[in-house]
């Protein structure tokens, strides 16, 4: 047996190539053939970065949409009208059914006449969610967040909400090219292999070149910014950290110098540091909220934990998030035997510290 390459020394910090990113209606060439394109979104988080992988003879593959709304609509027009006149997108891979991700997937396939490819839990779960089905309805989701001690205030304005994911997309595809973990794609005349990775959406996929040292990591590996992980009424007792945690192992050995392409954040270098970053987040995460359970004088519910993990005013997007965050982290905390669970009588859940 060969003896293996030596391994390079971690770096000392995340690394980022560019520090501004394309304004709206421009690209950046991140990488020979790779655009780097940035639409708006009217959140918190105010962008996505979506990215093409221009083919000789005048085709691409593009990553992901964006937020199918009107703003990021009249964008899209100004790329085609200017930096992608002459760019046929002959493919279009959505990483995950999130919004901001798949939102103008159907507009753009009808549009440029190309087929959509992702994976099929995704495919699935955006359907679920823009039918409200399967503990994607309002009424779930509700039940939910009031067992876990939402306050009524707060479960008024959820449930005034409607379909968000609808608002955010539209029209939804009625066929998908199905990509699975390990399938090897030919895109922007490279080989990219899907990664898939799960706890922030089912999953959801990333991609990754060999030859070009490339990661297009999606909502997976984010710069500044912990993914969201959360417990959905679909699967209340799941434990997606846990699988988050795990899938971040399928990132670990992607050589350091590789450039990570985030969906929101600047395109950086450093997967292991990042990686090992997020891990200790989670940890601390998760050692406060045991903190705050041994400390408490009775169980404490989901709601009243939010603040340990979030120390900040929250609007009603935020808390949706922060809620499905705590649940998780919780849930991560009673799989593993460091907190116990309670179900009163009238079916209110509470956690404290592990018995004995």
């Amino acid at each position: 047996m060969r003896n293996p390459p030596p391994l390079l020394p971690p770096l000392a910090a995340l690394t980022y190539p560019v520090d501004t990113p394309p304004a709206a209606g421009a690209v950046t060439e991140i990488a020979p053939g790779v655009l780097w394109l940035r639409m708006p979104l009217p959140f918190a988080l105010d962008h996505i970065n979506l990215w093409l992988l221009r083919e000789q003879g005048g085709g691409a593959t593009l990553i992901d949409t964006g937020l199918g709304d009107s703003p990021t609509r009249t964008v899209w027009d100004r790329h085609f009208a200017a930096a992608l006149s002459s760019t046929r997108i002959r493919r279009i891979i959505a990483t995950h059914y999130h919004p901001d991700h798949l939102g103008n997937a159907a507009w753009l396939s009808a549009r440029c006449e190309c087929g959509i490819a992702m994976t099929h839990s995704e495919y699935m779960t955006a359907h679920a969610a823009a039918g409200q089905y399967a503990g994607y309805d309002p009424e779930s989701i509700i039940g939910l967040f009031r067992r876990h001690g939402m306050a009524e205030e707060h479960v008024a304005a959820l449930a005034k909400r409607g379909n968000r994911y609808r608002r955010g997309v539209p029209e939804l595809p009625q066929s998908f090219d199905r990509i699975v973990a390990g399938d090897v794609l030919d895109a922007g005349d490279s080989r990219w292999r899907v990664l898939v990775g799960r706890g922030h959406s089912p999953e959801h996929a990333s991609l990754y070149c060999a030859e070009r040292g490339i990661l297009i990591s999606g909502d997976m590996l984010l710069p500044r910014i912990s993914t969201n992980v959360s417990v959905s009424a679909l699967e209340p007792d799941g434990n997606p950290l846990r699988r988050f945690l795990d899938s971040l192992d399928g990132f670990a050995d992607l050589p350091e110098e590789t450039l990570v392409l985030p969906s929101h954040g600047l395109p950086f270098r450093g997967i292991a540091m990042r990686i090992g970053q997020l891990r200790t987040h989670h940890e601390a995460r998760l050692g406060e909220l045991q903190a705050a359970l041994t400390a408490a004088a009775a169980p404490l519910s989901a709601a009243d934990l939010v603040p340990v993990l979030f120390r900040r005013e929250l609007d009603i997007q935020q808390r949706y998030f922060a809620m499905g965050e705590a649940i998780a982290h919780l849930n991560f905390l009673c799989q593993a035997g460091r907190a116990r669970r309670r179900v009163e009588a009238d079916g209110a859940i509470r956690f404290g510290p592990p018995v004995g």
